[in-house]
């Protein structure tokens, strides 16, 4: 990824929170916690995700810039639905708590210079080295994964 790419992602990446809180507007409780089947989330719950996903990708970026030679910690998403509470929060909290850590982490990237996107920890998941550049790159593909994954949700809820 060069830095005019970057440049281009971050600017859609910073627009995500609108984009979802646009998508959630208005919809009632019915529709934040229909689940279509018992291990698939709710409305409810890709937003707690998105706001605590948004707080990993932050700390993996500024692991891959400030350290040298550090390993990234997996996620397992389930699992952090599954006892963090995400049924707890309202959307507003949650939708909160995305705005807020998206707002740090596109300040951070608005400073990324050109070797900056190279640097980069090792992934045990992926078992190689993966850089700024790309954490950047499954940032921008994020926020539209799950809006395509909310819009399905409220279409079939109804």
């Amino acid at each position: 990824m060069t830095l005019a790419e970057a440049e281009q992602s971050i600017e859609q990446i910073a627009r995500g929170p609108e984009n979802i809180a646009a998508a959630v507007k208005g919809l009632d409780a019915k529709t934040l916690r229909y689940k279509p089947a018992p291990n698939k989330w709710c409305i409810l719950e890709i937003l707690a995700h998105l706001a605590d996903a948004e707080v990993v990708f932050g700390h993996r970026i500024r692991q891959c810039l400030a350290e040298t030679d550090s390993t990234i910690c997996p996620m397992d998403q389930d699992a952090w639905a599954n006892n963090l509470g995400y049924m707890e929060a309202s959307a507003e909290e949650s939708l909160a708590a995305f705005r807020a850590a998206r707002a740090a982490n596109v300040r951070l990237m608005r400073r990324l210079k050109e070797a900056d996107l190279e640097k980069g920890a090792y992934h045990p998941e992926k078992k190689r080295k993966v850089t700024v550049g790309e954490i950047v790159g499954y940032m921008q593909a994020h926020d539209p994964n799950h809006l395509g994954q909310i819009e399905r949700l409220k279409a079939s809820a109804k």
